[in-house]
């Protein structure tokens, strides 16, 4: 067996240590755990692009069935090694749904608000819903919150779950950027951004958030469809910031694609590879076009509900 540190020995969770690059010594923290997305597939590879090409060590978390140790994107309150939040140098977060203990929650919620940089992908927008613990101190960050209008996806991210806005699973995603944006770092070398996911729908983005690119809904699931017409394109990608309770202030950068296949655009890779540098207050050193080749074969599931993998665990995706 391979000789590793006991924390990647750690059966619950999966490290990549950072080779040479930019974002040597700086950690980043992924925590995955949907039912319909494939966040378990995508994360590890995003992390692996990351530690690989570019230096930055990756802890990538799960949805953990307690009794096999598993990979259970159903279990909506498990998700171990949370603590790694407490030394983090940025959080990705893409969950849906979660209703945390408080003892894990609490991980997220100091990280938030200590003003760390923090990225969400796609669900994270409605990344925890408060159903058996309603008088939880967290109970507020719900997505459907009153008390916390919108709850963490709002708040910090910059919106809650709204709608789809394009016919799912029949009308995919085109990126479009947004031309007063163009010279932003995060858009260095980002083309052909596209993706089966269909658009979601945004009321009104909260704060200072500025619109990277927007979704055009295409008539069908191929990059090569036509826009539909008459239909009204959605911000896709947007950066924005977030002062939490202690008064600290966080980048954030949010997308409402991400799912597993839509890594497969080189373009998307390349705009989150970017955020994280962005993000991480480091974008002069964002190359003219980031290297974001898979590490690895990369073969995700499509999105749908009941249709991950089971049986995997952490280790499976280990390097």
């Amino acid at each position: 067996m391979n000789k590793r540190d006991p924390e990647e020995n750690d059966e619950r969770y999966v490290v990549y240590q950072g080779k040479e690059g930019p974002g040597n010594g700086k950690h980043i923290v992924f925590i995955s755990g949907d039912e319909e997305y494939r966040s378990e597939e995508a994360l590890p590879m995003l992390a692996k692009i990351l530690a690989v090409h570019h230096g930055f060590k990756g802890t990538v978390l799960f949805a953990i069935d307690p009794e096999t140790g598993t990979i259970d994107p159903e279990n909506q309150t498990n998700v171990p090694g949370l603590h790694h939040l407490q030394t983090a140098d940025m959080l990705v977060l893409f969950t849906r749904f979660r209703e945390l203990p408080d003892e894990q929650m609490k991980y997220i919620v100091d990280y938030t608000n200590a003003g760390k940089p923090i990225m969400g992908l796609r669900t994270a927008t409605h990344a925890f819903r408060y159903d058996r613990n309603q008088d939880s101190p967290y109970a507020k960050y719900s997505f459907n919150s009153e008390a916390f209008p919108g709850g963490y996806g709002r708040q910090v991210l910059g919106e809650t779950w709204i709608s789809h806005h394009g016919h799912h699973g029949h009308e995919s995603t085109r990126g479009i950027i947004n031309e007063q944006m163009n010279t932003h770092p995060i858009l260095k070398g980002v083309e052909d951004v596209w993706g089966p996911t269909d658009v979601y729908g945004i009321n009104e983005l909260t704060g200072d958030a500025q619109v990277l690119l927007n979704g055009q809904v295409l008539v069908g699931m191929e990059p090569t469809d036509e826009a539909k017409p008459h239909t009204s394109t959605m911000p896709l990608a947007w950066i924005k910031t977030y002062t939490g309770e202690a008064g600290n202030t966080s980048r954030v950068f949010c997308t409402t694609m991400g799912a597993s296949v839509d890594l497969e655009s080189e373009g998307l890779r390349r705009l989150l590879v970017n955020g994280c540098y962005w993000c991480m207050g480091i974008e002069d050193q964002i190359p003219d076009k980031s290297v974001v080749d898979c590490v690895g074969e990369y073969h995700p599931t499509f999105f749908g509900f009941g249709d991950y993998k089971k049986g995997m665990r952490p280790s499976d995706f280990r390097l």
